[in-house]
């Protein structure tokens, strides 16, 4: 029997899964993809989020945050949404947040500041962090840095950065999010090499789905699902030089340590 796996990062919410969510979860449970975290985008997103998990609370939980190309959105009024979404016991993390100077859908100054706000929320609540970081690394850290010692622990969401990014943040002890992005020819060949990097008890996996299909998968269909989650972990075993039962266990293992998954879903 193969391990249960977590994806830690599916946007379930999605208008992409409206039209069949249930049989989405479906495949997903059945690929032994057991539990999944639905990631949350802006305060109502978020409460959808937790809506959602608390229909399945025997495979969903939830995170409750802001993303950056949001960050504009997070006045005091929606501030204070979160807050309140943030404490449900089906959020078991704050987040999506963080900086994206990739596409900058919202001003720098009002991601930094959206970012600040989510990191003391969490501090607050007791909640580890998921965090979202393209093409703003020096800012990112800094911000993460001076927040550190307040925070139960967080981990880089589908991480796509270079050697220094990771050497950097699993230096303050934060965890990697692996996602189909390391299957890329295209743009993610330098992760195959740098996942051997991270330690078994600081590694992640996820599909991000319904984004970053895995393209060796060669698919007709480029949705991403989380039954496709099995593949990452094929696929981070591959690169990292290690058997895939051990990924299986250990990024299972690493998921309900940090985002406390037992008091929700028992023990695996």
């Amino acid at each position: 029997m193969n391990r249960p796996l977590v994806d830690i990062g599916v946007n379930l919410t999605s208008k992409q899964f409206s039209a069949d969510l249930p049989q989405v979860i479906a495949r997903a449970l059945a690929a032994d993809v057991r539990f999944m975290i639905v990631t949350g985008l802006t305060a109502p997103l978020s409460r959808a989020a937790v809506a959602l998990a608390r229909s399945r609370p025997e495979a969903l939980c939830c995170t409750a945050g802001v993303h950056p190309h949001n960050a504009s959105s997070l006045d005091p009024l929606a501030l204070a949404e979160l807050r309140q979404v943030a404490r449900a016991p089906e959020v078991v993390a704050v987040g999506e947040c963080g900086l994206d100077y990739d596409r900058e859908f919202s001003p720098r100054d009002q991601q930094r500041q959206a970012f600040e706000c989510q990191l003391e929320l969490a501090a607050e609540l007791g909640k580890p962090v998921f965090l979202h970081e393209r093409s703003a690394h020096e800012d990112f850290l800094s911000i993460l840095k001076n927040a550190r010692a307040r925070l139960v622990g967080g981990v880089v969401h589908c991480f796509t950065g270079d050697e220094r990014a990771l050497t950097a943040y699993l230096e303050l002890g934060l965890c990697i999010g692996m996602t189909g992005f390391i299957c890329d020819e295209r743009r993610g060949t330098h992760l195959q090499a740098l996942v051997r990097r991270v330690p078994p008890e600081q590694l992640m996996i996820e599909t991000d789905a319904p984004f970053l299909l895995p393209r060796d998968l060669r698919l007709r269909e480029r949705r991403n699902e989380p039954c496709h989650l099995p593949h990452v972990a094929k696929s981070v075993a591959r690169f990292a030089d290690r058997d895939e039962a051990d990924v299986r266990r250990d990024t299972t293992a690493t998921a309900f340590r940090l985002f406390g998954l037992e008091a929700r879903f028992g023990s695996r």
